[in-house]
């Protein structure tokens, strides 16, 4: 019987120091015993929203720039810059794109559909990082205490539990409501970045000082996108979006990632006056063109 039990303490021994290499070569935290109760995952990128991830996942591998996708079995959450995707999905081995998870803001299907990423899960990121290494703050607001943050897609129970081990809240949505809050979050990015530019305000100065003009350019947005994407957005979404405004006031402004963000929009634009149609959105076009965006 001792004989016996010392084999079993060796072999658990070896076992666990075998996992623990490969864990170190792809800079793992947390002991080899929370696997258990911790789902191992893959995140690509290190920047704020990376770490965050990682410390709700001790057992995460986390991928780094310019090193190959790879990592266990399950989701792959990228968080990193829009314009980093295509050579995310390039080093991705093909058996392992339908696990990509994808926490990018603005406008990705048509690209996920270029691809044959259509059907993958997409998280709509509500919670913000200020600094590496702080937690992260939820967005609920004075309207949605419950949360914004939602998930669509074959991993989307992984990703919310995983917030939700962190503190935070995160809603399963199937393909329509989930298109439906996308939507929502885009018009959000859309309209207070473009307003804050032209007044170079914060977002809370916009929400303050100028809430008229972004609840104009807002619905101007919505019925632009509801129409091209055939959903109808539900009651109160100019009220919703103005309070996620009020819960991040301290954010800066800026148009950036325009293809991915207003870029969708301008194009609607753009379509329509190619078929001598008149602009469904020109206070938007008209703001573009004043602040140099185009």
């Amino acid at each position: 019987m001792f004989f016996s039990r010392a084999l079993e303490r060796i072999s658990s021994q070896a076992s666990i120091k075998k996992t623990s290499v490969f864990f170190d070569k792809h800079r793992m935290r947390g002991a080899c015993d929370a696997a258990s109760t911790s789902k191992a995952i893959t995140i690509v990128g290190g920047g704020r929203v990376g770490l965050a991830l990682q410390e709700m996942a001790p057992l995460s591998v986390v991928i780094r720039r310019g090193e190959p996708i790879e990592g266990p079995s399950g989701p792959i959450l990228i968080c990193t810059r829009n314009d980093d995707l295509q050579g995310i999905v390039d080093a991705t081995p093909v058996d392992r794109r339908k696990d990509l998870v994808f926490l990018q803001n603005g406008m990705l299907q048509p690209w996920l559909d270029s691809k044959d990423l259509g059907g993958n899960t997409q998280v709509l990121v509500y919670f913000a990082v200020a600094k590496k290494g702080e937690k992260p703050t939820d967005g609920k607001t004075d309207v949605n205490p419950e949360g914004l943050t939602a998930a669509c897609g074959p991993h989307a129970q992984v990703v919310a539990e995983l917030l939700h081990s962190g503190g935070l809240s995160c809603k399963v949505l199937d393909r329509i409501p989930f298109t439906r809050a996308m939507l929502e979050k885009l018009i959000w990015i859309s309209a207070f970045m473009l307003v804050g530019s032209k007044h170079k305000a914060t977002i809370g100065e916009v929400e303050a000082k100028h809430r008229e003009e972004v609840s104009s350019l807002i619905r101007e947005l919505a019925a632009a996108g509801q129409q091209e994407l055939g959903v109808e957005l539900d009651e109160g979404y100019v009220e919703r979006l103005l309070a996620y405004a009020r819960s991040v006031a301290h954010f800066p402004t800026a148009v950036k990632e325009f293809p991915w963000r207003n870029g969708w929009f301008y194009n609607i634009s753009k379509k329509q006056a190619g078929q001598g149609l008149p602009d469904p959105m020109p206070t938007h076009s008209r703001l573009l063109e004043e602040v140099k965006a185009v």
